[in-house]
């Protein structure tokens, strides 16, 4: 027998911010009529925090001043009014800094979004299901997703919110696979907690996830030695002592090669410098204009500046909190932590310690360092993501999801429909966050997911709209 749900389904898979926001917004669009349910699957116990917001680490900061980030794009200082309403910082007076910028604990944003979507909550305008999802199948229109319990829900309209897998392990650290001092995902919890006070320490990696853990581990009393090593060996970099507007026009005569629009951003470099600005405000021009840069360059380009000049851009786009700034300056200037470009041409355990061969850059002789923990922090494995989890390598056997063409995640359309294969668009079924970044160009910063969140809300609110005028769609059961 078939029976009949009285209002269209939206299944939304991951639950950290962008599908929390995507949720959000999609209830404000729909309003109090309640024209769909709105399904989040998330196992963790809020919704909102995901891998990001939800960290006990008392060291792990916002990495933008709080005025910039918010739920909604018209209402920028909603999270930085949040901060102040709730106190901050009685329990954490380091939170701002002595101009009276906030940078507070990573986990206040995530208590932030668990507050915006409680009354939501409460409501029944959006249903959070604490389950793990295991399959997703298409059968004549409707989605049917597949819990780990056995239960399945039959939604009209899919949203895909996953985060990014946790990073590879390098093939040179497989012999050390099953050592307890090697920290394979630094993210997850309790991670620090095998690495003793004095204990020699080895970083792979550069990025914020490397400044996190230097910040978290003095924050731990870690007293030993680090070397913090990447292929190009550049150090995370800090905001402007001063706020500066942003500086450069990119888009009013875009470029189609990525040689041309480096050539243009070292110009504007020069240019700012000429006018006393620093290299910040040059930065911030490239990432408000991102998403337009990005779509009038050609797929190969794009694959050109995501293997070439990425690492660059991470380094200035991606910039750590004044605090974490301040706890990386004392290490090295105190001779406690060394950057290194280099690369591991091999490790092994020997006598209770890990002997490391680093292939330094500009050297021919490898560099031989004793360490007695490994942390890797090298990013997100992007290419594994259809293989990270067994729904994903389902839909990607199926042919509903493929990579995109830049390597950065999955292939989706500027409505951020998923684009399968043979390129046939899915238009019930949406990629949010960032993983559609390599569609959108611009999309791993806050301000741009909350965008991107709206974006996708209002993409399905007008296909729940149109579809109304279609009747109920049949549900099996």
């Amino acid at each position: 027998m078939r029976k009949f749900e009285p209002v269209p389904v939206v299944a939304i898979v991951g639950g950290g911010f962008s599908g929390a926001a995507v949720a959000l917004h999609l209830a404000r669009a729909l309003g109090a009529e309640r024209r769909a349910r709105i399904v989040v699957f998330e196992p963790r116990a809020r919704l909102g925090a995901g891998l990001a917001y939800d960290t006990a680490e008392a060291a792990h900061r916002i990495n933008v001043p709080a005025f910039k980030m918010s739920l909604y794009p018209d209402e920028p200082e909603s999270f930085a009014d949040y901060v102040a309403r709730a106190d901050t910082v009685s329990t954490d007076p380091a939170a701002y800094t002595p101009e009276g910028v906030a940078y507070p604990r990573r986990h206040v944003f995530g208590d932030y979004v668990a507050a915006e979507l409680a009354p939501c909550l409460a409501s029944g305008a959006i249903e959070h299901r604490r389950k793990r999802v295991l399959e997703i199948k298409q059968s004549a229109g409707p989605w049917t997703i597949l819990a780990e319990d056995g239960e399945a829900l039959a939604a009209d309209i899919a949203v895909l919110a996953v985060t990014h897998p946790a990073p590879m392990l390098p093939k040179t650290l497989l012999p050390l696979s099953s050592s307890p001092k090697l920290v394979a995902d630094p993210t997850s919890a309790d991670a620090l907690d095998r690495i003793a006070p004095a204990d020699r320490v080895l970083i792979v990696g550069n990025g914020l996830t490397a400044a996190d853990v230097v910040a978290a581990l003095a924050e731990r009393g870690h007293r030993g030695p680090i070397v913090s090593i990447s292929r190009r060996g550049l150090r995370s970099r800090g905001h402007p002592a001063i706020a500066q507007e942003p500086f450069g026009d990119f888009v009013s005569e875009p470029a189609s090669r990525a040689s041309e629009l480096l050539r243009r951003i070292r110009r504007t470099l020069r240019d700012a410098r000429q006018q006393g600005l620093s290299w910040h405000p040059v930065i911030d021009a490239v990432r408000a204009q991102g998403q337009q840069i990005w779509q009038v360059l050609p797929p190969v380009e794009r694959r050109r500046i995501a293997r070439l000049a990425r690492a660059y851009w991470d380094v200035h786009r991606f910039r750590i909190a004044p605090q974490v700034e301040s706890v990386l300056d004392r290490a090295i200037e105190k001779g406690r932590l060394e950057i290194v470009a280099a690369s591991i041409a091999s490790a092994a355990m020997k006598d209770g310690e890990i002997r490391v061969d680093l292939r330094q850059r500009g050297r021919d002789a490898p560099r031989h360092i004793v360490v007695d923990a490994i942390v890797v922090t090298t990013g997100p494995a992007h290419g594994e993501i259809l293989n990270s989890q067994s729904f994903l390598a389902g839909l990607a056997s199926d042919g509903v999801l493929v990579p995109c063409q830049t390597g950065l995640g999955i292939a989706c359309d500027l409505h951020s429909r998923a684009v399968g294969a043979g390129g046939w668009e899915q238009p019930n079924f949406f990629i949010a966050g960032p993983l559609a970044r390599g569609t959108f160009g611009e999309l791993m910063g806050l301000p741009q997911v909350t965008e991107h969140a709206v974006l996708v809300a209002d993409e399905i609110a007008a296909l729940l709209v149109h579809g109304a005028a279609s009747g109920r769609r049949p549900v099996a059961g």
